[in-house]
């Protein structure tokens, strides 16, 4: 099964770059990524209540909690550095084909 999921993700941030860059055409790339950001929050919050694991936050240790935290920042930086990326140069440089 895990295997199967890694060869979605992997179709899906392909699929993500294409779409990136045809969005960030004639959009600063820090609002492009603000707004996929909220698309993203509302879809990861949609499954935590359509699968039912929204009982389980409360059992997140502090530890896990802070690195979830950093994870989410250092996502956030990657974010950003990709779309700015995206925004000057083509999607065939900016992500692995």
């Amino acid at each position: 099964m895990w295997i199967f999921m890694a060869v979605l993700s992997a179709v899906f941030a392909g699929i993500t770059a294409v779409l990136a860059k045809c969005g960030i055409r004639k959009t600063d790339s820090d609002v492009a990524t603000a707004l996929r950001t909220v698309i993203v929050l509302a879809c990861a919050w949609g499954m935590v209540f359509v699968v039912g694991s929204w009982d389980t936050i409360g059992g997140i240790s502090p530890k896990s909690f802070l690195f979830l935290i950093l994870s989410g920042l250092a996502t956030g930086a990657s974010w950003l550095c990709y779309f700015k990326a995206l925004s000057l140069a083509d999607v065939n440089q900016v992500a692995p084909r």
